[in-house]
Parts: structure tokens; C-alpha cells; sequence
């Protein structure tokens, strides 16, 4: 009997399915068509078992699907830009765009042993020029339609990648780099940012979408939506100056004791007296030094300086003093706040440091037959449903939420004050001082200023002979060849623009890219043409199942749910959502329950169990290792049985057939009802 093999087995068949076509998508098949989309891979050089965890069983639900009757779409490619890409070639004196081809080489080697019907013909690179004069073409109707722009302000820094991050790449309270693990400091830039805050209310919302709830969830928090009024306080003895507070309880304005700016505030400089410059300069200097997350961290003491001024409360006609005080951010809401203490915990401590009133100006209704002195507060009050106003002129005993739209309905009516809504969402800062990445297209001219490099002109192409040395900037800065160029408008000398995309903006729109791969290659594009084959668009899109990691929720997930409802605001699409279903695959974790690490010693090398249990073995294991979107730690026994399972059919296949023999109809009335209980079990 001939033995089991699964190696020469599963090499036969791929080899087959490839030369029959069978993984190719047919565009003009009548069956009903289907997307399957997995995100796709960064050409590291190694498939890891966590890329085997994702494809795998996303593969096996494409099967499915296609045995349901379905035309399946299920193409693959790689998201080739990035940081590692450069440090490996500042390591090893070569071009990222070598490494990077041969990872992928190496990579498209070990997917086609994964056994996976992907349809390879639909392939793309995303660091391919044919591929990101796309993303150009892109960023450059963003500018006209003014989602894009560039501003110089406080940013993100990582002093060991040597450039920007997004808010959403720096991780924890310690502010660390979500690539490098180092700290990340503030720094002043120009910087490139995509307005993707003008879609939050629209980013909110999930209707129609079956997304894991978790993940609505994540982006929803990280989008914070508040609902509540914006109004100006005046400076006491001053004619002009001003500034505006936002706050979701306007009901408690008449509790407001005192106020404060960030301590960057434009006007703390105008309005500090004399005898308090230098306890204000103090602090500004200590608050310079501090990051974010430390200045707004949960139980860390607040502080603050008085600067000696007093504003108007708009609503009683109180003078209340200013202070500075670093929990307060400039890059925040109106960079100020009203402190009402009698109604907020963060003010309450505060007050009670600094010797500040603290008074009562809402309470339960229960409470309403004795009203507790604000002085004998042990903590403040911060009932709202059913709140009741008391020490509030005309206002005393209206009721929440009738108590809010009244003083919201006063302020508009008196003119200093308007109902908002504020987002915790910041613009996507998509400027990186890397190489590797989409150049933008831009040059910038003595004579003309800042100009877009013409559609015609496009792609905008990365040098083949930079030099990567360890110098902490781009490469781009320092070759002539790339850097000058001539102004579009004048023709007189320019420079281009050194800063590359963010890797996000790549991943952003491959799904259509898929379609139609590498669309209008070689063909000069102009502002009118369209990015894609349309009618594929149509017929294909938006993604019916899209499968990948939950760690991409508030970054990936939701940049490219803006980017589609941005195309679709330009006339490139005639839907806003990219994908209809998501899930959100778990994570495989080493034999000692403990995440997949060098240093633990716990890896998995999926070459390896490949190379002695096989293809199938590894990804029948895979399926059967738990609840997909749980995940499991490694067991090198299961798979083990699995491979005996393999053995087994293949063996009880292969058995001679043996003599035919009569049996009596009772032993096949046994026989039968044996078969039937095994196939039960």
C-alpha cells in the first residue's frame, strides 16, 4: 500500500487547481458573486501562524461559499510600505525595495503551500508605482475637495523611528511608540493631515452593518461624540477679549466658581497680571514638559496657577478668577473649561485644594426639602436624570432635561452661547519624515508657494539609488534627483515635498484596488478619470465578509470606512460602507498560555509542522482548535491526533477491497444501524 505522503499529495493538487484556473475570479460567471476579504499581509519575510490562524479559516469559509453555489472572490496581496523595510536597509546597505521583493517572493512561496484559493491573478503591491499614483491621485482630490491639508502644529514624535504617529499609534499611558516600544515626545511640524473628522457623526453610525459589536463599540469610544453648548466668557475690565467653554451640563452653569485655560492658551499671556507672571511662566515651563496622557491621567493631583484675572459668568454677571492648569489641553475642545466643583469630581478636588467655593446648584429631588450646603460637601453632586435647579435665579426647580434645553434655549437667545457637538476624534495625520512610503505630490515654489504636482505627471516616484544611512532623516532630503523639480505654475525651480503617506492610506483603499489591479497601467490619468473598472466596482463591492484582527479597530478599520464614504461624496462610488460583515479572528497563544514571542521561546513555526504533518493537518487543526473569534493556546498533542486522523483515512482508502460475502438480512440490519450511530457521533 502506498504510504502517506501529504507533502507530494497537496503539491500535486495546488499545482493542478493553478493550471486548471480554478483560483482565477470569473467577472462574467452568472452565479451569484461573492467577496471574501482578508486583510492583507506586511511582507515580513515569514508567514507566522497568526497569518495561518487569519487565512486559513477564512479560506475555508470561501470554500464553503463556493460550494453554496457562489462565483467567490478571494484575492490576496501586500501591504509593502513601512518602517521595517528601511531599518533593514540601513542594517544590511541595501534598498527597501529589495528586501521587500524578496519577503515577498519568499511570502507568495509559502501562501500557495497554505493551500488557499486565492485568486492570484488580482494580486497588488501597494509600494508598485502603478499602484500608489492611485493614492496620489487620491490625496490630491482630497485637497481640492479640502479633506486634505497641512498645518504646523504640536505633533507626535518618535525620536528613535524619527517620525510622526498618528494619535492612534501611540500606545498606553506611558506613551510609547506602537512600533519601537520607545517613548514619544511632542514636536512642532508642518504636517499633513486627512480631514476625516468632517464624517465622525456619519463614522457612528453602523446601521445595516453586521460588525461585532466590540469593534462598534471601540470606534465609538474612540470617535466620542458629546452633546451640549459652546459659550463665550468675557474678560472682567476688558472691552474685546474673551474666550469659549463647552460643557454637556449647561444646567450647572450658575455653580461655576472659577474657570481654566491650558496653560498654551493664546490669551494666559494677555490677561496673566504682573504679580503672577512668574508662578504662570513656572507652570508653563513644568507643562511643557509633560505629555498628554500624564496631564490627563485618572488619579493623578491636579494643580494649577491663578493668573489674576477674572471672567464673566455670562448668566449671573459673577466675576469668577482664571487659572492655568495642564489637565486642560489646548489641542481639546476651545482649550478652556467652566470649573462648576459643587457637580464635578475633577473641579471638586481642585477647589477644595485651592480654597475655592463650592456650591450647590443642582440636586435630587429628594433633596430638595433640605439642600445641602456646598462647604459641607464630602463629594459632589452628579445626579442628572431628574436633577432639579435650585440657587439659580429664575431658573430654581426645572427639571432635567427641560433644565438643559432652557439655559441651552437663553444662551441662544441672548446671543453668547450655541448648542455644539464636540468630538474626541482628531484629524488622521498622515505625514511621515520616512522614505518608504507614498510620496506626496506636492512641490513647493519661491515664487508660486505650495503647489500640486498636475494628475499628469503622476505617480510621483520613489528613487532606486537612495542612501539609507543612520541618520535619523529621510533619504528624500538629501537626493537631488528626487528633491529638485520645477515649479507646474512658473516653471522655475522647486523642491519637492520629502514626506511620505502614512502605510494607513495604502490599506485604506486596496479592497477596490483588488478589482481591477494596477487600473490604467502605464496611462498618463488626468482629474476626471476613474480609479477602477466601474461596473466591476458595482457589481463586486462592498466586501460581503471581511475577516481580520480587532487590534485594527480604531485605525485601519475606521480609516477605510472614511475613505469610501469620502470617494463616495467625489462620485466614485454609489455606497459608503466598504464591507458588509467583519469578524475578528482570536489570537494563538504559545503552549505556556503566554502571546507568541522570541525571547519566551514559545513560537510556532508553521514551515515547520508543514514540513512534517502537512498543508491539511495544519489547517484541519487550525478549524478545529475553538471558537474562531477566541482563539487557544498551542497544543502539540492535537495536532498530533490530527495527523493520526489523516493517516488513518488516507490508509482505510487505500485497503485492498476485499472478497464480497453473503450476509443474512438481520447482520445488515446491524451493520446499517452500526453505520448510523458512528455517522451520529
Amino acid at each position: 500500500m502506498q504510504e502517506y505522503l501529504p507533502q507530494e499529495i497537496e503539491t500535486k493538487w495546488q499545482n493542478y487547481w493553478e493550471k486548471q484556473g480554478l483560483l482565477d475570479f470569473d467577472f462574467a460567471s452568472e452565479k451569484p458573486k461573492f467577496y471574501m476579504l482578508t486583510m492583507l499581509p506586511y511582507p515580513s519575510g515569514d508567514l507566522h501562524i497568526g497569518h495561518w490562524y487569519a487565512m486559513a479559516p477564512s479560506d475555508c469559509y470561501a470554500r464553503f461559499m463556493k460550494m453554496q453555489g457562489n462565483e467567490v472572490f478571494f484575492p490576496i496581496g501586500f501591504d509593502s510600505f513601512g518602517l521595517p523595510a528601511e531599518n533593514a536597509a540601513i542594517q544590511n546597505n541595501i534598498h527597501p525595495k529589495s528586501w521587500t521583493y524578496a519577503n515577498i517572493e519568499r511570502m507568495q512561496k509559502q501562501l500557495r503551500t497554505m493551500g488557499n484559493m486565492f485568486a492570484w491573478k488580482n494580486e497588488v503591491i501597494t509600494c508598485d508605482p502603478e499602484y500608489y499614483k492611485w493614492s496620489q491621485w487620491f490625496f490630491l482630490r482630497m485637497m481640492e475637495e479640502d479633506l486634505a491639508y497641512r498645518e504646523h502644529a504640536p505633533v507626535d514624535f518618535c525620536n528613535h523611528c524619527q517620525t510622526t504617529l498618528a494619535r492612534e499609534q501611540v500606545w498606553g499611558e506611558d506613551r510609547v511608540c506602537e512600533r519601537c516600544q520607545n517613548p514619544v515626545v511632542k514636536k512642532k511640524l508642518n504636517q499633513w493631515k486627512l480631514r476625516i473628522t468632517k464624517y465622525a457623526d456619519e463614522l457612528l453610525d453602523f446601521e445595516g452593518l453586521d460588525w461585532p459589536e466590540r469593534v462598534r463599540s471601540m470606534q465609538q469610544n474612540w470617535i466620542g461624540r458629546s452633546e451640549g453648548v459652546e459659550f463665550a466668557l468675557k474678560i472682567s475690565d476688558s472691552a474685546d477679549l474673551s474666550f469659549r467653554v463647552f460643557t454637556t451640563r449647561p444646567d450647572t452653569v450658575f455653580g461655576m466658581t472659577f474657570c481654566v485655560l491650558a496653560p498654551e492658551h493664546i490669551l494666559v499671556d494677555q490677561i496673566t497680571t504682573p504679580e503672577q507672571k512668574e508662578a504662570v511662566k513656572a507652570y508653563k515651563g513644568a507643562a511643557e514638559r509633560k505629555d498628554e496622557i500624564e496631564r490627563t491621567a485618572e488619579g493623578q493631583e491636579k494643580d494649577g496657577v491663578f493668573t489674576g484675572a477674572f471672567a464673566v459668568n455670562p448668566m449671573n454677571g459673577e466675576s469668577v478668577p482664571i487659572w492655568i492648569a495642564d489637565y486642560v489641553l489646548a489641542s481639546y475642545g476651545t482649550g478652556a473649561i467652566m470649573a462648576v466643583p459643587g457637580h464635578d469630581e475633577r473641579d471638586f478636588h481642585f477647589a477644595r485644594k485651592y480654597g475655592l467655593p463650592t456650591p450647590v446648584v443642582i440636586v435630587a429631588p429628594e433633596q430638595l426639602d433640605s439642600i445641602p450646603d456646598g462647604d459641607d460637601l464630602s463629594e459632589p453632586i452628579l445626579q442628572k436624570e431628574s436633577s432639579v435647579m435650585v440657587n439659580s435665579l429664575s431658573f430654581d426647580g426645572a427639571v432635567w432635561p427641560e433644565s438643559y434645553n432652557r439655559v441651552a434655549d437663553m444662551m441662544q437667545k441672548e446671543g453668547f452661547g450655541e448648542r455644539q457637538i464636540n468630538f474626541r476624534l482628531h484629524d488622521w495625520l498622515i505625514s511621515r519624515q520616512r522614505m518608504w512610503g507614498t510620496p506626496i505630490p506636492i512641490v513647493y515654489c519661491e515664487s508660486c508657494g505650495m503647489q500640486q504636482v498636475p494628475y499628469e505627471e503622476l505617480p510621483v516616484v520613489l528613487p532606486d539609488d537612495a542612501e539609507f544611512k543612520p541618520t535619523g532623516e529621510s533619504p528624500l532630503k538629501y537626493h537631488e534627483g528626487f528633491l529638485k523639480t520645477k515649479c507646474p505654475k512658473c516653471g522655475g525651480d522647486a523642491e519637492r515635498e520629502t514626506d511620505t503617506m502614512d502605510t494607513f492610506i495604502c490599506s485604506s483603499w486596496y479592497y477596490y484596488a483588488y478589482v481591477a489591479p494596477y487600473w490604467k497601467k502605464g496611462e498618463t490619468l488626468t482629474k476626471t478619470d476613474q480609479p477602477w473598472d466601474v461596473e466591476k466596482i458595482r457589481n463586486m463591492c462592498p466586501v460581503d465578509q471581511y475577516t481580520g484582527g480587532i487590534e485594527h479597530a480604531t485605525m485601519h478599520l475606521l480609516y477605510f470606512r472614511f475613505y469610501t464614504k469620502a470617494l463616495a461624496d467625489m462620485g466614485l462610488l454609489d455606497f459608503r460602507e466598504p464591507a458588509k460583515r467583519l469578524f475578528n479572528q482570536g489570537m494563538i497563544l504559545g503552549e505556556d498560555h503566554e502571546k507568541m514571542s522570541k525571547s519566551r521561546g514559545n513560537v510556532v513555526n508553521p514551515d515547520d509542522l508543514v514540513q512534517k504533518y502537512g498543508t491539511d493537518t495544519v489547517r484541519a487543526y487550525l478549524m478545529f482548535l475553538g471558537p474562531w473569534d477566541a482563539g487557544a493556546p498551542w497544543n502539540p498533542h492535537g495536532i498530533e491526533g490530527l495527523a493520526r486522523f489523516f493517516k488513518g483515512v488516507w490508509t482505510l482508502c487505500h485497503l485492498e477491497a476485499p472478497e464480497t460475502a453473503t450476509v443474512s438480512e438481520d447482520t445488515k440490519k446491524k451493520l446499517r444501524k452500526t453505520l448510523h450511530q458512528t455517522i451520529k457521533k
